[in-house]
């Protein structure tokens, strides 16, 4: 592989132009990703699945994302988009735009969105990998994940689970099948 020179810059540096960013999201079989503020739904494993995906990596979020935290997410990068220019929670860094977000990002890609809905949106159009815990069952919520062509992603892993309630769950990622946009 020819050396990269100071003028190319790596693509999947931290902060770099093209900054790889995968998004992570539990979805109900009726698209519900939220209620009241929280998940309608408590999947210890997917917590720890959810753990091990973003440790050591850069989490982006949406700042009603941020409130329904107890607080930063212990060792990873936290950074918020939003527009509130006086929004400064503890232990997290402001961002105007997803761009912006993924410019500040100062560890190994990829970056990851966590949410809310609506920069699940902005995001899908961006991200070059889905990791989505995939719920065989409808919940109520108010948050719904973001329609998106699955044309567009290839699923390249499966791994089926069972709750304790007795529903059945998986762990899915999805790769994009052309570059993404950005």
């Amino acid at each position: 592989m020819p050396a990269r020179s100071k003028a190319t810059p790596d693509p999947s540096a931290p902060g770099s132009p093209r900054q790889k960013l995968a998004i992570v999201a539990a979805v109900a079989a009726n698209g519900v990703i939220g209620a009241d503020g929280g998940l309608p739904w408590r999947l210890a494993d997917d917590l720890r699945h959810f753990r091990a995906l973003t440790l050591g990596h850069a989490v982006i979020m949406g700042r009603r994302t941020r409130e329904s935290l107890a607080g930063p997410l212990a060792g990873r990068q936290n950074i918020v988009v939003s527009s509130r220019p006086d929004y400064r929670p503890s232990g997290t860094e402001v961002a105007a735009s997803l761009e912006e977000a993924l410019a500040r990002v100062s560890l190994p890609p990829p970056a990851f969105c966590i949410g809310g809905a609506v920069l699940y949106r902005d995001a899908i159009e961006r991200a070059d990998t889905m990791h989505l815990t995939e719920i065989d069952r409808e919940f109520p919520g108010d948050v719904r994940f973001p329609p998106f062509d699955r044309g567009a992603w290839l699923e390249v892993r499966r791994e089926d689970r069972r709750s304790n309630e007795g529903f059945g769950y998986a762990f899915v990622t999805y790769e994009r099948r052309s570059p993404a946009r950005g």
